[in-house]
């Protein structure tokens, strides 16, 4: 059995509130999934994004086209 599988069997085997609290803590533990450094890799990333670029021109001459989306279009998804 791996170390990762070990982990894993350990973390299974938590009460339910040992898990809430490891969840509130993942972020610290690991930052990759805190929500700002995500966002700070994509807004410094120099790679080219042709499409994406070409969205964003558009986006901006003509902003009526692409209105902004609310927090309630995303609750609707959920």
């Amino acid at each position: 059995m791996s170390t990762v599988e070990q982990i894993e069997a350990a973390i299974r085997s938590l009460p339910a509130g040992e898990r809430d609290r490891l969840v509130k803590n993942l972020p610290k533990l690991f930052p990759e999934l805190d929500g700002d450094a995500a966002w700070d890799r994509i807004i410094h990333d120099g790679r080219p994004r042709p499409a994406f670029s070409r969205l964003l021109d558009a986006a901006a001459e003509d902003p009526a086209k692409y209105p902004e989306t609310t927090d309630d279009e995303f609750k609707s998804r959920s």
